[in-house]
Order: structure tokens, then C-alpha cells, then sequence
């Protein structure tokens, strides 16, 4: 299989920038000591995970010893809810989060909810915002946590994260966010946020994959999901990823220097996108909200062609274009409506038909002129999938004639 000559898929994973591959080659070469060790080998490696942490504080404006590095963003979220959760039964529990939740967040829940915590689950608007009158309105006397993502990783719309805190916070309720998407992309002070805990990917921020972190606010208590050597303050005990651990630090820090600069690109070809595929002169239209949304993120929908969603990705594909039909982690159920788009409102038959493409740091605007050139090209070819089960009926008809 070719590699994608242009790659529009960053919400999927991000290529890794070449600067943080050379920060990583010394931990996987000459400096393999174990950072619990205490002869040189060990302290040179433990100096390089600490000098991570700081930088990964540094992109959230939070302190050091507020980041607990973990195997990913899932980890990170399953030990926020998890961790969280299991010190506080036998009580009742309430957990409110939303329908349109990634599923290292779905998945902890309903898990939890095997267990009796009960979940409320809130909808999302036809823009993919969570509305925080609905927050207002589903919290309990024995609500312990709230869990809104910071960004949608299938429309790109950006929850209103702030004044969700707030709300919880006023209750009295710990808030988790799952930043992932938007963590490297957007600004986020969490000296100023009402956050209390919050996942990111290293990979989704042009770092390695296997590492991803949990803010945890100082003061909030929570229980090991994995258990054995105690490392990461007891809360993620297993012989650290020193060289994924230096990636992520130096992709953090490549971040929040260049997160400006980027965002105004990004935008830019974002807007290109959105004019010249929700223009009329096509049968697509934007998904998730114009304005708050991820920058270079773009999801749309194809007017009465929703069942040629994965033919025209196939086509893409073919000439060397990599865009994705939703989510990768829900790649499996590729037939299947949607829960996102089924959260905002969306029927069954339009769930199905959406393209995401997501760009990132290495992406150009001679790369948007072309795939528009194609995609363009492409979907005039095709023929609404409607019209084709009309063909299929008459073909019938004149059989059984």
C-alpha cells in the first residue's frame, strides 16, 4: 500500500514532527537507563522525564507535579472517572457527560454504570454544542463529576469548557475534560479554567503514540487503575516510556510556541474548505458549528449521497488522499449510523454520510487546491445514491414483466 501523498486525517493521529524524533533518539540508544535507578543511566533518564512534565505543564499553565503521564489519552481518561469513582462507593453516585463523548469516555461510563453509578448522558445541539442550561438542570445532590470534552473529534466544535466549570464547580462537582483534540491547538489556562482534571494524546499534537497525560488538579484524590511499582505518585505504577515521555515533552513545548502562528494558517485553509464545499455548487454541507471549532477541522455531510460516503473516501484514497469517514477509534463499525451526529439530531440515513478532514502543521494551501480539484471531480461522477434504487426498481419491474 502507497503511503497518502497528502494526508488530511490529523484528528486520527498527527505525523511526528522531525524535531521531536531527534529529541528521542538519545532514550533509544545511549540513555536506556530506568528512571527509578539510582546510578547515572537512571538519573539521566528520570532528569529527561521530569524535564518533560514541566514542559507539558508549561502548554496547560499548570504546575509539574499536576501531570501524571500514562500510556495515552484513554488511560488518562479511565483513570479520571475510574480513579475517581471507586474511593466513593458504596454511595450513591452521578455522573453527567455528554451523548457525543469519545468513547474512552462512553466506555468508562457505561462501565461504571454496571457497577450502579448512575450516568445522565446530555444531547447535543445541531451544531454539536452542549448547552450548559442542560448542565444546570442534570446536576444532583450526589453529582461527584462532570466529563465535557474540550473539543469533538468528529465535527470539531468546541464546548463552551469555561462556563460548564464554572456550573459544576458551583455545585460543588469536579469537573474532567478530555482535551485531546484540542490540546497543542488551543490555548488552555488551567489557572484560570475551572478543570480539575484533563486527558491529552501526545500523538495528536505531531508526538509520539503510546504516551499521553492527566492534568490533576492539587487536591483532587484519586485511586490507581493500574497497580505495581508506584511510579507517577502511585497513580500509574509500570517502568516510565522515557523516550515517548521526552517526545511528547518537546511536541508540548513545540506547541505552545507555534500554537498562534498555526491556528491563523489552519483557519485560513479551513475557510478555503468550508467556502468552496458548502457553496451550493455541491451536494455537501458543513456538520458541527461555522465559527467554534477546531482549527483546520472540517466535517461535512453529502445531500442525498450519504451511502457514497466510503466510495468517494475509497476514491480519495486511491489518488493518494487520506481523509476519514468519522472517527478511526469507530473504524470497525464503519456501517453504522454515527452516535455523534445521531446525538445532534441527525436521521439514520444522514449519520451514515460524512467525510472528516482534519489538516494540521505540514498541510499547504497548494494540498486543499488539489484535493478540491479532485473531490470535486469525484462527486460529480457519483449519482445520489436514490437515484440508483430507483434504477434498481425499474430493473425489477420489467423482470417481473
Amino acid at each position: 500500500m502507497k503511503d497518502a501523498t497528502i494526508y488530511f486525517d490529523n484528528a486520527a493521529t498527527t505525523p511526528m514532527d522531525r524535531r521531536v524524533a531527534r529529541a528521542m533518539r538519545p532514550f533509544l540508544d545511549g540513555i536506556y537507563g530506568n528512571p527509578s535507578s539510582l546510578y547515572r543511566q537512571g538519573r539521566l533518564a528520570r532528569q529527561a522525564v521530569e524535564k518533560a512534565r514541566g514542559q507539558v505543564a508549561a502548554l496547560l499553565q499548570a504546575a509539574s507535579d499536576e501531570i501524571i503521564f500514562t500510556a495515552s489519552g484513554t488511560e488518562a481518561s479511565n483513570l479520571a472517572l475510574t480513579g475517581l469513582v471507586e474511593p466513593m462507593a458504596p454511595g450513591p453516585v452521578h455522573i453527567v457527560t455528554s451523548r457525543i463523548e469519545h468513547p474512552a469516555v462512553m466506555a468508562t461510563c457505561a462501565a461504571q454504570e454496571q457497577r450502579g453509578v448512575s450516568i445522565t448522558r446530555l444531547p447535543a445541539s445541531p451544531d454539536g454544542l452542549i448547552y450548559p442550561a442542560d448542565l444546570a438542570a442534570a446536576l444532583r445532590p450526589t453529582t461527584k463529576l462532570v466529563s465535557i470534552m474540550a473539543a469533538n473529534n468528529i465535527v470539531g466544535t468546541l464546548q463552551p469548557i469555561a462556563e460548564l466549570g464554572r456550573i459544576a464547580h458551583s455545585a460543588g462537582v469536579l469537573f474532567h475534560t478530555d482535551a485531546v483534540q484540542a490540546g497543542g491547538k488551543l490555548p488552555l489556562d488551567l489557572k484560570s479554567l475551572s478543570v480539575d482534571m484533563l486527558s491529552l494524546s501526545a500523538h495528536k499534537l505531531y508526538g509520539p503514540k503510546g504516551v499521553g497525560a492527566l492534568y490533576l488538579r492539587k487536591g483532587t484524590n484519586l485511586l490507581p487503575i493500574i497497580h505495581g511499582g508506584g511510579q507517577e505518585r502511585g497513580l500509574r505504577s509500570a517502568t516510565e516510556n522515557v523516550a515517548g515521555i521526552v517526545g511528547f515533552g518537546c511536541a508540548a513545548e513545540i506547541a505552545r510556541a507555534s500554537m498562534a502562528e498555526e491556528t491563523v494558517k489552519l483557519v485560513a485553509l479551513q475557510d478555503r474548505l468550508i467556502e468552496c464545499l458548502c457553496s451550493g455548487q455541491l451536494p455537501t454541507y458543513l456538520i458541527g458549528h461555522r465559527y467554534k471549532r477546531l482549527p483546520g477541522h472540517v466535517c461535512i455531510g453529502l445531500a442525498g449521497m450519504e451511502g457514497e460516503a466510503m466510495h468517494l473516501l475509497l476514491e480519495l484514497d486511491a489518488h493518494g488522499i487520506a481523509v476519514s469517514s468519522g472517527s478511526a477509534c469507530s473504524s470497525h463499525h464503519v456501517d453504522a449510523p454515527s452516535e455523534t451526529l445521531l446525538a445532534m439530531g441527525f436521521d439514520p440515513v444522514r449519520a451514515r454520510g460524512s467525510l472528516r478532514i482534519a489538516l494540521g502543521r505540514f498541510n499547504t494551501a497548494d494540498e486543499v487546491e488539489k484535493f478540491l480539484e479532485l473531490f470535486t471531480k469525484i462527486v460529480r461522477k457519483l449519482r445520489p445514491i436514490s437515484s440508483r434504487s430507483q434504477e434498481t426498481t425499474k430493473c425489477r419491474e420489467k423482470r417481473k414483466k
